[in-house]
Formats: structure tokens, sequence, C-alpha cells
């Protein structure tokens, strides 16, 4: 576009990511329209992109798309490679970044670049490319409030300007991207749910019920590790029968979009044992688009943003199910999913529990403790926050956000002492105490 002093690449793998970084442009964060070229970039990084639906196709996706003077595909441009585990090598960056200009007409002007999760590809790939560009990083979720999740390279690190993110929990700081004295700036909540209530006027149909239903939100968890199969879709029913006790018998299920359609048969036959009435939502529509259609009385889930954006931007009830068995099963200790999992456990109700829930009013202190477990050479300068943290707060419930050999390792309070540290690996210590518990049940039997 002739005139323009510069082109801004805007690049997004999800619906919500694109909503989030429309609505950033929409509140002036990037300058003004006139004086930037905006392209938006999206890609898919899921492990069989060429089965899922395009972001540009979605629904919902045309409101998004007068904010920018192009739309281009990272998957297309990169063909053959998966854009989730391709990067050029270092002294190939100069080529590719030739190649970028070519195909996507940028000339020699100067170029900016927002993206997503800095420390994974395509971000990692594009900032790579584009060696001397300032990147501006924008966090669409809970990760944001966590550390960065592996040792950033400080030629990428130190050009990121901002973390732009949305105001999910109001008053906790990002730890991400801290290292490198990067400030932190909220996308403001209104023109965010401004940018969802368009995605939802241009959605389809999301039908009607003659009484608000319960809202349960699948994340697909199996594919990261985490939980086998089994236990994800036993996670579903528990989410299902627990919102039956609390009295709901229209129950929506909103499966994540890469999980297989198979997963709803067990919870329609539980539903069915439930007497409860089950619609399962499996096409891809945001979830805040269901809040918009369906005004759910109650929203479930394990430790989706969603949950978060239920309650803070919507002010609709939310309950959370099964972050004991994530806190519990996460590995390493370092997993990016941890901050997540303890904010959500933290300060959201457990559904099972259908009373008045007293969140944790220590968060920042919480979660200052956590980073530092989860990554203390990135940032040894929360370790008096943990030493305080784990001194004066430890106890049988917030053990869990915490692993003893962890503290051990870390010396940190909460460890195994020094001078006992050896007695779970000691082999001869173990029998004999299994030999003493033989012993004493053969007495008292």
């Amino acid at each position: 576009m002739p005139g323009t002093s510069s082109t801004q690449l805007f690049f997004a793998c999800t619906q919500y990511a694109a909503a989030t970084i429309t609505a950033a442009i929409k509140a002036g964060l990037f300058g003004p329209r006139a004086d930037h070229r905006r392209v938006l970039v999206v890609s898919d990084t899921s492990a069989s992109p060429e089965l899922g639906t395009p972001l540009d196709a979605m629904p919902g996706f045309a409101r998004l798309r007068p904010e920018y003077d192009e739309v281009r595909s990272w998957n297309e441009f990169i063909r053959p490679f998966h854009p989730a585990g391709w990067a050029p090598r270092e002294q190939d960056a100069s080529l590719w970044q030739r190649a970028v200009r070519d195909a996507w007409d940028l000339g020699d002007g100067p170029v900016e670049i927002a993206c997503e999760s800095i420390q994974a590809n395509p971000s990692q790939a594009v900032a790579t490319i584009f060696g001397d560009s300032p990147v501006h990083v924008y966090a669409d979720g809970l990760m944001s409030y966590g550390p960065t999740r592996t040792k950033l390279d400080p030629l990428i690190g130190s050009r990121v300007e901002r973390l732009l993110h949305l105001d999910l929990v109001p008053g906790l700081k990002p730890l991400l991207l801290t290292e490198f004295g990067v400030e932190a700036e909220i996308i403001p909540s209104d023109v965010f749910v401004e940018v969802l209530a368009e995605i939802g006027d241009a959605a389809a149909d999301t039908g009607t019920f003659a009484e608000r239903p319960a809202l349960l939100l699948g994340q697909y968890l199996s594919v990261l590790g985490i939980l086998t199969v089994r236990e994800e879709e036993e996670l579903h029913v528990r989410m299902l029968r627990g919102a039956v006790e609390r009295g709901h018998r229209h129950i929506v299920f909103k499966p994540h979009p890469s999980a297989p359609a198979q997963w709803s048969l067990l919870l329609e036959q539980e539903a069915e044992r439930l007497g409860a009435e089950l619609t399962v939502r499996s096409e891809p529509v945001l979830a805040e688009v269901l809040y918009q259609r369906l005004k759910p009385a109650l929203v479930v889930a394990c430790f989706s943003t969603a949950l978060f954006t239920a309650a803070t931007f919507y002010g609709l009830p939310v309950a959370r199910a099964g972050t004991d068995l994530l806190l519990d099963r996460l590995t390493p200790y370092q997993n990016s999913n941890r901050v997540p999992v303890t904010i959500v456990d933290a300060l959201l109700p457990p559904l099972e529990e259908n009373r008045p829930h007293q969140p944790d009013e220590r968060l920042a202190d919480l979660i200052g403790a956590v980073g530092f477990a989860m990554q203390p050479q990135i940032y040894p300068g929360l370790r008096p926050v943990a030493e305080r943290y784990l001194a004066r707060h430890l106890t049988p419930r917030t053990l869990k956000y915490f692993k003893r050999r962890r503290l051990t390792t870390l010396a940190l309070p909460g460890g195994v002492p020094a001078q006992l540290a050896f007695i779970p690996r000691n082999a001869t210590v173990r029998r004999m105490a299994r030999r003493a518990r033989s012993l004493k049940k053969a007495t008292l039997g």
C-alpha cells in the first residue's frame, strides 16, 4: 500500500487469538490505521491442519476482516512444513525474509510483528526471520500470568516491546517476559467484548432451551499427555453429573474442536441415565459466542481460560472440575499449564461443592512462588517471594501447588530436611519400612 510508513504483521492461530489482537487494534494500541499496512497472518498448529477449518473461513471472521488490508496463510507459505515444528536455520533467516517480502509484496520498508507464544513456533520462527523487527507479544489466556516457558534467546527477548493481555484476573500482573523488563499493557475489556459480540452476531443459530442450560467445556487434555483418553472421558462425565446434581437438566457440551466425535457417546449415555437433556455443539464456535446466545446458568471446565472470560467479562457462574488431578499429573513441574491450573484451582469454586467459595487472597504471592519453583534460573529474583510464601502459608491445601522433591531441590521451606533427603532413595531403609509395616499388620491381625 503506497504511502504507508511500515507494515504490521499480526499472527494468529485461533479465532480467539484473532479476536484478541483485533480488539487491541480497535483500541488504538497499534497506532492510526493510515500509518500502517496491516496484514493478518493466520496459521493452524493442530496435529492435522488439513482436516480443520481455516481461521479465516470460520463463522464470524468476516467481522474481523475490515481491520486488515490483507490476510495471508502461514501454513500455505511454508508448506509442506508444519507451522508448529518448523523454524529456519539462523544462517538462512535473511533468505527467508526476502522470500516472505517477495511473496507478500512487503517491499523493503520496516516491519513490526505482533504474535502469540514467543517461546514456540510459528512466533519464534517469524521473530528469527525478521531479526531486526520490533516484536509485540499478545497473550490470550491464563499462561501470561506464568513464567516464560523456556529460557528465551536474548536476541529475541530483548526485542519484545510489550506484552498485551486481557485483564482476566483483575489485580494480577503477568509474569511472562518480565525477565527482559517487558511491560504489560491491558487490552480494554469492553472493546474485546464488543469484538466477540460482532463474531457472535454472525454465528449460526445455537438453538433455544426451556431454561438456561449448564455449559460444559472440553479441552482435549489427553492429546497433551496429561490424562489418558479414558480419564478425560470420565472427567466429562464427572462434569455432567456435577451439573445435574446442582439441579440442571438442560446440558450443553462443547468439545474441543480437535476431539474425536465418539467421545460424546459416553456422555450421551450418562445423560440418558440421569434423565438430562444433552446437546453437543461440535461446530467451530467460540465459547464466548455461546455465552452471548445461551446465557448459561453455569459454565463448567477444568482449567480453561474461558472460565475467566465467563466470570470476568460476562458475569456468569462458573465451576471447576479435575484441577486436583491435573496438579498431581502435570510433568515436569515446569509444565506451562501449571500456573493456569493453579489460578483456576485457587480462585474458582469446585463443581462438587455447591456453596460459597473463598478464593485465595494471596494469589499474587502464590503465583510468584510457583513461578520461581518452575523457572528458578530465569526468575532468581522471586526466591524471597517463594521463601516468604512457603514459610507462612504452606498448608495441606496449598501444598498441592508444589512438589516436595522440587522444594527440596531448591532448598525452599516445605522440602524434606537435608539430613533426611536420602531416605526416599535408600533401598535398605525402604525395605526395612516395608518389613516393619508387615510385622505390624501380622501382630494386629
